[in-house]
């Protein structure tokens, strides 16, 4: 397998479409969305009708084998408004779940629910926090458990869920719980819950600090009671994976949910590269264009040097964010955080830029008449969801202690190039001997052979 990281044609294409999309649909209503902490319903509305908003769309992004549309697309719709792209994005969560737990049957009939069709938009979400862990799986409280006990019998669900991307207002939400007490976090499973059923109860729309255009609730689960076929990957898998566990198989998790994370956090990374990137942009033409004791302001190093720092920290982040999206999308395992390590990058990066963004811009960057007040609220949650960047460290130190003597991930990866490339390719000790060979019998050897050989040794102009 080759990492490469040359865009396809499809792929600039799709960036240019939806950097479009959010530069003349949502950026024009990005701030009205975001006093009034509405749902843009319309904006989905135009997002389904150009292709956006669909289980396909999603599913073709997330089965990309380069691994690279799916961070093109975040970080240019984010670029746009992260509060309005998480209300697009956000059934893209619960599908990924459903994808890795799923049975095909389940996949056919569920994915649809989570989008529905231009004219009859439909909400999914991923209930998998809580308020007394966060994201960590493996302190759930939400209980599952039978109603008797044949194949067919109903699961009750009871439990409290928190910070829930469309949370109480989806038509599906992808519920994770324990069903197993004695296993604890590796007697989960994931379940359907769809919307409107007794016992689910939206506690409250948490008045946020950013991304105020999508909708985050406090959820609780009364005894909520699902059939046998909601719980997803169904009874047998089920059955399977706990008897393994029980049976002292690997320690290591193989949950849906941690296998979710996994896949969302380069994406989540991408989405706060599109915050940085709006910031850097438009602080930079601010700079170019202000003019301050005869100059403009980007003349001072002062006001160019951090800007060079976090230019430079938006490209090294993109490129751990690909690399991360690269290794899910072909199934290299991260061994070293590299998934972890791609949005602790790109979040803080996001802070430290829209930070930086308000401070060039003196008063300016503190009122509303610039969006850049907006993006420093914006970007701060990306430094707590999916894992707070205290999390993010512990996944690499941890990663980092385990893979402790490991050569680096370069190293590991399977080469290229086959067996002539082994013998001859550069830096070998034959092509080495050759080139010497070579060059001691250039007084005996015509111009013309010499000339050709030194063509063949020399390195490629591009």
């Amino acid at each position: 397998m080759t990492f490469n990281i040359t865009p396809t044609a499809a792929q600039h294409d799709l960036a240019r479409r939806t950097h479009e999309f959010a530069e003349q649909v949502i950026r024009p209503v990005a701030a009205e969305y975001d006093q009034r902490q509405e749902f843009p319903w319309p904006v989905l509305e135009q997002a389904a009708e150009q292709g956006f908003y669909s289980p396909l769309f999603y599913r073709d992004l997330i089965g990309d084998p380069t691994g690279l549309s799916l961070p093109m697309f975040m970080e240019e719709l984010f670029w746009g408004c992260a509060g309005i792209g998480l209300a697009v994005v956000m059934p893209a969560l619960a599908l990924s779940a459903i994808g890795q737990a799923a049975t095909p049957e389940q996949m056919l009939q569920w994915a649809p629910e989570c989008f529905g069709t231009p004219g009859d938009l439909k909400l999914a979400a991923l209930a998998i926090s809580e308020p007394e862990g966060g994201s960590d799986v493996r302190n759930l409280r939400t209980r599952a458990r039978r109603d008797g006990s044949g194949p067919d019998a109903d699961w009750i669900i009871d439990g409290h869920k928190m910070w829930i991307g469309n949370g109480g207002i989806a038509d599906v939400h992808v519920v994770n719980a324990v069903v197993d007490e004695e296993l604890g976090h590796r007697g989960q499973g994931l379940f359907i819950v769809p919307g409107g059923l007794p016992g689910l109860e939206m506690v409250r729309k948490l008045d946020k600090l950013g991304c105020r255009a999508s909708h985050t609730a406090e959820l609780k689960f009364n005894s909520v009671r699902v059939p046998a076929d909601h719980l997803l990957g169904g009874q047998e898998k089920l059955e399977r994976r706990l008897a393994r566990v029980r049976e002292g198989g690997p320690k290591r998790s193989g949950s849906a949910t941690l296998g979710t994370f996994e896949q969302t956090r380069p994406m989540v990374a991408a989405q706060a590269l599109g915050i940085a990137r709006a910031a850097l942009e438009y602080v930079t033409e601010y700079a170019n264009r202000r003019e301050a004791f005869g100059a403009p302001i980007i003349d001072n190093q002062g006001i160019a040097f951090p800007l060079a720092d976090l230019a430079t920290g938006l490209d090294a982040a993109r490129l751990l964010t690909w690399r991360a999206s690269w290794m899910a999308a072909t199934g290299v395992a991260f061994e070293r955080g590299e998934g972890s390590m791609s949005k602790l990058a790109a979040s803080e990066l996001a802070v430290r830029t829209t930070e930086r963004a308000i401070q060039t811009m003196g008063g300016w960057g503190y009122i509303s008449d610039h969006p850049v007040e907006k993006w420093y609220r914006d970007a701060k949650l990306y430094t707590i969801f999916e894992g707070t960047s205290e999390i993010q460290r512990i996944v690499i130190s941890k990663a980092l202690g385990a893979a402790d003597g490991k050569p680096p991930l370069h190293v590991d990866l399977e080469p290229t190039g086959g067996p002539l490339n082994r013998v001859f390719g550069r830096g070998t000790p034959v092509r080495t001997r050759v080139a010497d060979t070579a060059l001691t019998m250039k007084d005996r050897v015509p111009a013309p052979v010499m000339q050709m050989a030194m063509k063949v040794l020399r390195p490629p102009s591009k």
